[in-house]
């Protein structure tokens, strides 16, 4: 009867595995409390002293029922594409399996819309998109796909590393050409996504600008004086107003603290820009009517040649 360490699989044992070793239920969990196991349901135990993190716990979730394929929110995480919130989904293309304890879609799933990724079966990057634009809600689908589609600087365990885009527009847009159910409205979130967004705060900020009715440029070019130029995360040309979003790991260093400093005053001598706002991503989220109304107050205060109206 081998030790447990020794049937285990990459950290995960299954008590039927040891089972089937010859060891006796009994034992085998008087065992297993005594070292120090860590039980993650479905009778999966992770190895002492291991990491239970979410990958973990997504690989236990596959080697119970391999049928299930790592889809939606979970798939995109292991893609390190930004979301709002994480969640353990899977896609059963049978449509028959339940588990406790994470998210089961069913859908049929193509050979190609499957890939393996870190000892793991994953929903293609497109399938993920195509799946959280049909399912929704809105804001977070979006979020995903404009990450998806431009360079980001994104978590890898303990690290920031910069990942380059994963997918194209038009792709995205073809994988959900193979869809039918929820796929009209999902192609007309589809064009809210601008690859040129940067962080997900800014996706979510124009979103909600888009929302109240302004439409302001991404990452506009403007000059200053000076001849130096700069694209502020948003620009409502016609009013001169520029919105920049500041993302929650800014400012990680003094040295970047005075660039952005020094950035924002040059960027309010350019001749395109009359007035220019800077917000939080905390406001952003928790606050986005007091946002919105800022701007509207600036794009309503350019007086005679300050351009559009007020909005409505």
């Amino acid at each position: 009867m081998r030790e447990l360490r020794d049937v285990a699989r990459a950290g995960l044992l299954l008590t039927s595995w040891a089972v089937g070793e010859g060891w006796s239920r009994p034992s085998l969990f008087r065992r297993l409390k005594e070292e120090g196991w860590t039980g993650l349901g479905q009778g999966v135990w992770a190895e002492p002293g291991a990491r239970t993190d979410f990958r973990i716990r997504l690989r236990a979730a596959q080697l119970t029922t391999p049928e299930l394929v790592v889809s939606h929110r979970a798939a995109a995480w292991l893609w390190r594409i930004e979301l709002l919130r994480v969640e353990a989904e899977f896609t059963d293309p049978e449509g028959v399996r339940k588990r406790t304890g994470v998210r089961v879609h069913r859908s049929a799933l193509p050979a190609e819309d499957v890939v393996e990724r870190g000892g793991l079966r994953i929903t293609s990057v497109d399938r993920t998109l195509a799946d959280l634009l049909l399912s929704g809600p809105r804001d977070e689908a979006l979020v995903a796909v404009d990450s998806a589609l431009a360079r980001r600087t994104v978590t890898a365990g303990e690290q920031r590393v910069r990942r380059v885009p994963l997918t194209r527009l038009d792709a995205v847009a073809a994988a959900l050409g193979q869809r039918s159910r929820g796929a009209t409205r999902a192609r007309g979130w589809l064009t809210l996504a601008d690859p040129a967004s940067g962080s997900p705060a800014e996706t979510v900020a124009r979103l909600r600008m888009h929302d109240a009715g302004l439409h302001p440029e991404t990452q506009a070019e403007v000059v200053t004086l000076a001849g130096r130029v700069l694209r502020p995360d948003f620009l409502l040309r016609a009013q001169g107003v520029a919105v920049e979003i500041e993302g929650y790991a800014y400012h990680g260093r003094r040295e970047d603290h005075r660039r952005d400093v020094a950035r924002f005053n040059d960027l309010q001598q350019c001749p395109e820009v009359r007035i220019a706002l800077r917000f939080t991503a905390e406001e952003v989220f928790r606050s986005p009517g007091t946002v919105i109304a800022t701007i509207r107050r600036a794009v309503g205060s350019g007086g005679a040649g300050g351009g559009a109206p007020r909005l409505p």
